[in-house]
């Protein structure tokens, strides 16, 4: 055991390329997915959306936060999950990415946990079947397989537009 350890010590956390080691877990059907905790502002009970005419399906879409009009992603319909059904569970999680509030409806939050260099994994290569590009990494709790998502880059990507590109 202690062999093992001394080979996930040597592991880099910059092969993840996570800011933090702490993530918040959710449920979207059975996978369960992890988020840079750091992203995280509040988790709300799933309430009444006002919907947006002509908005892509997974904008379910706005709330109004305390002042501050939020857009909504249905994560499960973002992710072609299936039908969404909304429960007692199905929460919204409130998010601060690139300095814009906008909520993710997932069906439950699971836990906040800190994975340690040697639980965290880099993306399985797909090729060009999958697209991974918002995977950062795989996630190794117990007998617990995390998707790690780069919800900034989600966020920022041109399908979703929820926040500026970064130009370089």
């Amino acid at each position: 055991m202690s062999q093992q350890l001394s080979v996930a010590d040597k592991m880099p956390n910059e092969a993840v390329g996570f800011a933090s080691n702490e993530f918040l877990t959710f449920r979207l059907g059975s996978e369960e997915y992890g988020i840079d905790i750091l992203k995280v502002q509040e988790i709300r009970g799933y309430d009444a959306i006002t919907q947006i005419a002509n908005a892509p399906e997974f904008i379910k879409g706005v709330v109004n936060l305390r002042g501050i009009i939020v857009p909504i992603v249905d994560m499960r319909i973002k992710f072609s999950l299936g039908h969404a059904e909304y429960d007692q569970f199905t929460v919204v999680i409130i998010l601060n990415v690139a300095g814009r509030v906008m909520g993710v409806v997932v069906d439950g939050v699971s836990d906040v946990i800190t994975l340690e260099a040697g639980q965290m994994r880099p993306t399985p290569e797909f090729g060009s079947i999958i697209n991974t590009e918002y995977i950062k990494g795989l996630g190794t709790v117990d007998e617990r397989m995390l998707i790690l998502l780069d919800i900034e880059k989600l966020m920022g990507s041109t399908d979703m537009g929820l926040i500026d590109q970064v130009v370089n």
